[in-house]
């Protein structure tokens, strides 16, 4: 059945569901409109996009040009920047044709298209993190048999099944969002298409895509927790158990830089369901999304370039050898 270019803003009735489809497109919140902040806001997310691209390219790159970096735990980081880098691109490259453009549409289409890609890598970004707790896991409490257990093989099926169990979590709430047919409205209180967003503007019940979303959600979100607290609480009484603080501190230092990407993806995460469950603000709602699809991707290859000395080695070699 064909779009029509038709805005509900209310629901349907039984006699009107015979003429009517479902809406051609959505506005997307603005985070001003005031139209002398726009070029202010439109360099501001240019600028951090271009940061998150350029610094997760420089980590894949640096990893794959130094061959004392093609290890278990480097290759699971190449995979976490390329899963950053579609990340950020689902919303960030929108938001910034809109400003551009002095507009706020997204097609139907193009609306649930984004959020299957917003779902799929983000879920991706999760299950990575999650594989790479089993990696220092395995590193710290099995180091003689570290090289036996993450073999490539190992190491190819984990990236597989995380992406394997992203793109079932991202076609499941796609799935969920095609039930809807009707709108009671078409103004989205964020700058990207939330499924929680496109649930409230249903004009029917949806307790249970709601409850099937949830749980989906909650599958695809604390099994990774729970395995990444599981991981960690193996790590630090392994930790506890050597004599030696010298040896404490190296043991741990291989976790620093993944503890920190994990406190700040899964906080910010957090706070974005914890902020839309206590406030009813779409601003406030809005500024903690962007902290975890736009600001978690920009700092990650900085907190791991910062802590992490074989990724500043490997940075000075690139940039003497293109220099």
């Amino acid at each position: 059945m064909p779009l029509q270019r038709h805005i509900l803003v209310h629901c349907p009735n039984n006699i009107e569901l015979q003429n009517l489809t479902h809406v051609s497109e959505f506005h997307l919140m603005r985070f001003s409109d005031d139209p002398e902040l726009q070029p202010t806001i439109f360099g501001l997310f240019l600028s951090m996009y271009l940061v998150t691209v350029l610094g997760n390219l420089l980590i894949i790159l640096a990893v794959s040009c130094d061959s004392r970096l093609h290890t278990p735990m480097y290759f699971f980081l190449c995979n976490l920047s390329l899963a950053d880098i579609c990340f950020i691109s689902t919303t960030v490259p929108k938001m910034i044709v809109n400003i551009q453009t002095n507009s706020k549409e997204i097609v139907y289409v193009g609306c649930l298209t984004q959020m299957s890609f917003l779902i799929l890598f983000g879920c991706m970004d999760g299950m990575l993190l999650t594989v790479m707790a089993y990696d220092r896991f395995v590193a710290v409490c099995h180091p003689l048999h570290y090289s036996l257990i993450m073999s490539p093989r190992l190491c190819g099926f984990l990236v597989f099944l995380s992406l394997f169990v992203s793109l079932v979590d991202s076609q499941a709430h796609n799935l969920i969002a095609l039930q809807i047919i009707y709108f009671k409205d078409v103004a989205i209180s964020n700058f990207f298409c939330d499924p929680a967003q496109l649930l409230n503007l249903a004009c029917f019940d949806t307790l249970i895509n709601n409850i099937v979303m949830y749980f989906v959600g909650a599958i695809s979100g604390l099994l990774p927790i729970s395995g990444i607290f599981f991981s960690y609480y193996k790590i630090v009484f392994s930790i506890l158990r050597i004599p030696s603080s010298g040896g404490r501190y190296k043991a741990f230092s291989t976790c620093g830089s993944h503890l920190s990407v994990i406190c700040l993806f899964y906080g910010t995460a957090i706070g974005v369901y914890l902020g839309s469950a206590v406030s009813h603000s779409p601003r406030n709602i809005a500024v903690a999304s962007l902290m975890y699809t736009v600001v978690t991707p920009m700092l990650n290859p900085f907190i791991y370039s910062l802590r992490n000395k074989d990724i500043k080695r490997a940075v000075k070699r690139l940039h003497s050898r293109i220099v």
